[in-house]
């Protein structure tokens, strides 16, 4: 009977998350290869009043089902998300490009006005950036807010293309009064080097309306990291830039040091912000870039009138045994030690002092050379894949996977399956599980990629019973700090920091259903999550069924005194 239960709570949750408007299909599997395969679904596009988005994720979709949806699509003028990632999986690289181009044209002809394009993970190239350039180009994205191509290989032809497409939109759409003013860009693993980061970084700084910019694995070095941190100065409420995994070498990060001390951005970057009013920086990520000692210097400098500060992160870079220390001795000389992270995985001092002399006027002409040959070698591949058209467009656009801290500062369930077998060790070495809230966010973000596909499945549930069985042995972790983190995030409860709650998906929900019945996890804070979810039931279907379930296991027994740790928060 309880798992008859169970099992409906998890078939309800998988329901659940669908905003206002929204009709998906993410995650089901499907092959759609023609017209008749997607009778059904373009049946319920046509009969959804006030359509507001599509979710198609996780699906498989040929040029002939595309064309289809697209016909429904076009009397949809209330259209605004485009939730289009990982859909053509095992498609031939030339048929994404008129499918797209089907997609697009739909929304134009309809009258669409777009917040958010998401085609991650499509591998589709250059070629594909091509089928959305008309869209990108049109009124349809006058509006947009957030564009998401994570792990497409647009190389630097399709960053360039992309950069002419967003330059010539804002350009149209400022001539109308209505300045395209996107917040959000994702484009990391995309090999789009320096060409490619360059043209963005043009874009970027007509626009100025960028909140977030994530980038990082894109084989980009100190060129184009200059030419995006003199971009992102024009953006004044940047809260996150992720260049996480390029490399910086020296000019680099003095470049972005630069960023750091300008007047006018006063924002976070790559992680959270501070309590309530303007968002300040509170960490700061340069880790596996390549950096120097004399440039890990210059940029303790520049954080030394910081107080805000929380952390300063340069690990993995360049530094030398020499150059750690002194750089341990400049943030302990400015009063800043404790804010130093972890410099364990410090790739010493370049071998050959030539390598740091690429920045001479010099060999940045032998550099370019070689630009020019690279590309020309890559046009050639180009053409070799279409002359041989059986290639599938499997992702293979990483030089090499992700690591921890890429992996925490942009979730995704690639990621997290590319960390390996040992993935759940490195986590937990990585998350310092004394501090309950980082603990928390840890969690949560893990949580989110979550998919009842196997392997993401048990990689996510490993990784967190791994931390958390940690933070529980450990005997400083405060357990009932990390339930109120817990509560604050999911916004079940009030917080004086102002700490804004995160968007709460099913994974969440499924993952701390597994949690809540493991050994390590305390009976009296399951008694506290379900206290809260009876409390604010009212609030979200998805805490209404964590709520039966945690009934359901029977663990509320002894729970009055725990109320009154968290008495005056309730919402």
């Amino acid at each position: 009977m309880a798992e008859d239960i169970v099992a409906q709570l998890a078939d309800s949750l998988a329901q659940t998350g669908v905003e206002e408007g929204e009709l998906s299909y993410k995650g089901q599997g499907r092959k759609l290869n023609d017209a008749q395969s997607v009778e059904e679904m373009v049946k319920e596009i046509q009969d959804f009043e006030g359509l507001q988005a599509l979710r198609l994720e996780g699906n498989t979709v040929g040029v002939e089902a595309a064309q289809a949806i697209a016909k429904a699509l076009e009397t949809k003028n209330e259209f605004k998300r485009c939730y289009w990632s990982d859909m053509f999986t095992g498609r031939l690289r030339s048929e994404i490009p008129p499918a797209l181009n089907s997609l697009g044209d739909a929304l134009m002809l309809a009258g669409a006005r777009l917040t958010v394009l998401d085609l991650s993970d499509n591998a589709f190239g250059p070629d594909g950036v091509k089928g959305i350039e008309r869209l990108l180009k049109s009124t349809a994205c006058y509006t947009l807010q957030e564009l998401r191509l994570n792990n497409c290989g647009m190389g630097i032809g399709g960053g360039k293309i992309l950069a002419a497409s967003l330059i010539q939109c804002h350009k149209k759409s400022s001539a109308e009064a209505t300045p395209l003013s996107l917040k959000v860009f994702v484009a990391g693993r995309n090999r789009l080097e320096n060409d490619g980061a360059t043209a963005l970084a043009q874009a970027f700084q007509l626009m100025g309306s960028l909140e977030e910019v994530h980038m990082p694995q894109n084989g980009i070095n100190h060129p184009g990291v200059t030419a995006l941190a003199t971009a992102v100065q024009h953006n004044i409420g940047l809260r996150i830039l992720n260049l996480n995994d390029n490399t910086f070498t020296e000019k680099g990060a003095i470049a972005m040091a630069q960023v750091w001390t300008h007047p006018k951005l006063v924002s976070s970057l790559l992680v959270k912000s501070g309590t309530g009013g303007k968002k300040k920086v509170t960490e700061l990520n340069l880790s596996f870039g390549e950096i120097t000692e004399e440039a890990a210097l210059a940029v303790a400098q520049s954080i030394k009138d910081k107080a805000q500060l929380e952390k300063l992160d340069l690990n993995g870079n360049c530094l030398g045994d020499d150059g750690c220390k002194a750089l341990k001795d400049a943030m302990e000389g400015m009063n800043m030690g404790e804010l130093l992270g972890s410099l364990s995985d410090d790739e010493g001092e370049p071998e050959d002092d030539d390598e740091d002399e690429e920045e001479d006027d010099e060999e940045e002409e032998v550099d370019e050379e070689e630009v020019e040959e690279e590309e020309e070698e890559e046009e050639e591949e180009e053409e070799e894949e279409e002359r041989t058209a059986n290639k599938l467009s499997t992702p293979t656009s990483a030089p090499r996977p992700p690591d921890v801290s890429s992996f925490l500062s942009f979730p995704s369930p690639d990621k997290l399956l590319k960390l390996g077998a040992k993935r759940a060790l490195l986590i937990e070495q990585q998350v310092d599980v004394t501090d309950a809230t980082k603990t928390a966010e840890a969690f949560l973000k893990i949580a989110s990629v979550y998919k009842e596909n196997n392997d993401v499945k048990k990689a996510v549930l490993d990784s967190v019973d791994a931390l958390l069985k940690k933070a529980f042995a450990t005997p400083s972790f405060q357990g009932y700090s990390f339930v109120s983190s817990l509560l604050v995030l999911l916004g079940l409860i009030k917080s004086e920091d102002k700490v804004k709650p995160v968007v709460v998906v099913p994974g969440h929900l499924h993952t701390l259903e597994h949690v809540v019945r493991q050994d390590y996890f305390p009976k009296e804070s399951v008694a506290v999550l379900e206290a809260f979810m009876s409390r604010h039931c009212g609030c979200s279907l998805l805490f209404c069924y964590l709520q039966q379930y945690l009934k359901l296991i029977n663990y509320h027994k002894r729970w009055d005194f725990t109320l009154l740790y968290f008495q005056d928060t309730f919402i």
